[in-house]
């Protein structure tokens, strides 16, 4: 369920900086950017999953630590969430020409999407809309449709009962598909889909949802989407539809079949296993490729710079 948070005005951020107690960023430093001569990207696009923001912005989790999980009692992680969103957003809007659109690709919140859950993840991302970045935000099984619904002004048109939408960057169009709380797509969303990408077969399209398509191999077992077989069929059979893009299992990994790259998108928050990357994706588009390159939280970890080139025709 994709909704969109167009950018804010400067007046309007500072006056929402106050009621939220945001710190990050201050009059001042906006005013600075105002005399700066910001580039945008049409072609770039800052792909986020799985921020996992608590109303508690203090509080950290041990990602690590899961039934099952190999490590030791003693050696678990924990991981301050608003912490890694803050680090990533302040990259993001530092890139030169600024990406034009970030996508959060599910799991916004830490718990069931409380409202006040909603309030601080507003809050955190209150810059990048002064920044003049567009947000788009899926729904994963860790959020509710109403309380964000409700905290958020500007919502896209419903369709289907649910809210799917099209992204149309001038080389790839970016489909945002919603697969809920339970990771069902259902029949009517998949032959909307289908419509979507047959309108422009001749125009590469990107995939997003949440959920992964089928039983992960990452660090910990997470079942697939329920109707995820359904959705790689209908997508292998469309030769412009170049990638699926999903969160959920926290792991930078992809994997291919013929034409369709399936990857998995790290997650900013917190990680599985010891020691896993978790970050962001700096995605640049033009003609002939889709270029994903992993922006670790910790710049020193051995992933950093990992890159994945889709390429878009042939």
């Amino acid at each position: 369920m994709p909704i969109i948070l167009p950018p804010i005005a400067r007046r309007d951020f500072i006056k929402s900086s106050l009621v939220f107690g945001g710190t990050t960023f201050t009059a001042s430093s906006i005013r600075a950017a105002d005399r700066m001569s910001v580039r945008f990207d049409q072609d770039r696009i800052a792909l986020l999953a799985d921020t996992h923001i608590s109303a508690d912005p203090k509080q950290s989790y041990p990602g690590t630590k899961w039934p099952g999980s190999p490590v030791q009692e003693d050696e678990h992680e924990s991981v301050n969430m608003a912490d890694s969103l803050e680090s990533t957003i302040k990259s993001v809007i530092a890139l030169d020409p600024r990406p034009a659109h970030l996508i959060v690709n599910g799991d916004c919140t830490l718990s069931r999407g409380t409202e006040a859950e909603y309030q601080e993840l507003l809050r955190l991302l209150a810059p990048i809309r002064a920044a003049g970045i567009t947000i788009h935000v899926t729904i994963g099984n860790h959020d509710n449709r109403e309380n964000l619904w409700e905290l958020l002004p500007f919502l896209k048109e419903e369709q289907m009962g649910i809210q799917s939408s099209v992204i149309e960057s001038p080389h790839v169009n970016l489909i945002l598909l919603d697969s809920g709380r339970k990771g069902i797509l259902g029949e009517e969303q998949l032959n909307w889909l289908a419509e979507e990408l047959d309108k422009q077969a001749d125009k590469p399209s990107l995939v997003f949802g949440h959920f992964n398509p089928y039983p992960n191999r990452g660090v910990r077992p997470i079942k697939g989407m329920r109707d995820g077989a359904s959705l790689l069929e209908l997508l292998a059979k469309r030769k412009h539809a170049r990638a699926y893009l999903y969160g959920h299992t926290h792991q930078w990994q992809q994997d291919q079949r013929d034409h369709l790259h399936i990857i998995n998108q790290p997650a900013v928050s917190y990680y599985f296993g010891k020691g896993h990357a978790h970050g962001w994706v700096d995605m640049k588009l033009n003609a002939k490729s889709a270029d994903l390159e992993l922006q670790c939280i910790d710049p020193k970890h051995t992933q950093h710079g990992d890159r994945i080139q889709i390429v878009l025709k042939g």
